[in-house]
């Protein structure tokens, strides 16, 4: 499949959106409807749309993992800590600083 990373704007933003969710004993997961493209700088911005809601009931000192094609990774706040159940405002658009070659996805605010 040609996939091609969407834009907010010509050259912007991508944007990601998340195609599911679960709920284990050591994280919740967010699946990401594609990795990052090729076309993409290997480290920048980009806009995670959480279109799915962390079920009801799930503990909120749980970390957020996202998984994007098969690769999962932590994601983090400032200073390094896990984003966790607690964080998630919601549905919505997040702001995530991604760096590939380091392996760090940290959210850089809630929603936008």
């Amino acid at each position: 499949m040609n996939y091609r990373t969407p834009f907010v704007n010509q050259n912007g933003i991508a944007i990601l959106d998340s195609t599911g969710v679960s709920v284990g004993t050591e994280a919740v997961t967010f699946t990401l409807n594609e990795p990052l493209s090729r076309f993409v700088p290997s480290r920048g911005l980009v806009l995670v749309n959480l279109a799915n809601e962390v079920p009801a009931g799930t503990t909120d000192t749980l970390p957020i993992r996202f998984t994007m094609n098969g690769f999962t990774s932590a994601v983090t706040t400032y200073g390094g800590a896990d984003w966790t159940v607690a964080d998630v405002a919601g549905t919505g658009m997040y702001l995530v600083y991604y760096d590939r070659l380091r392996d760090i996805l940290q959210v850089m605010s809630g929603t936008v």
